[in-house]
């Protein structure tokens, strides 16, 4: 949160961020068996993967694939009862 408060995001602060949820979501994933969250959660940490790989990763992430990776996460959570927005 620091970095989004602090002023502008810089490309090196999307890196940052779409690395760390990338690894998590990806951690998250492989620990969460079939599930549907689990299941969610590949393609939604594979989009911050790459993303966090592109020459401007905050650009990178403004794409369908991940806006679509985000919306699916988030309906599989809610449908355990668990409320996000991504």
């Amino acid at each position: 949160m620091k970095i989004v408060t602090a002023g502008e995001p810089t490309a090196a602060d999307f890196r940052k961020i779409l690395t760390e949820l990338g690894t998590k979501a990806t951690a998250l994933a492989a620990a969460g068996g079939d599930s549907k969250v689990a299941t969610a959660l590949k393609p939604f940490g594979a989009e911050a993967a790459k993303a966090a790989a592109a020459a401007d990763p905050g650009s990178a992430a403004d794409n369908p694939a991940f806006l679509k990776a985000g919306k699916d996460l988030s309906a599989a959570c809610k449908a355990v009862g668990v409320s996000v927005t991504l």
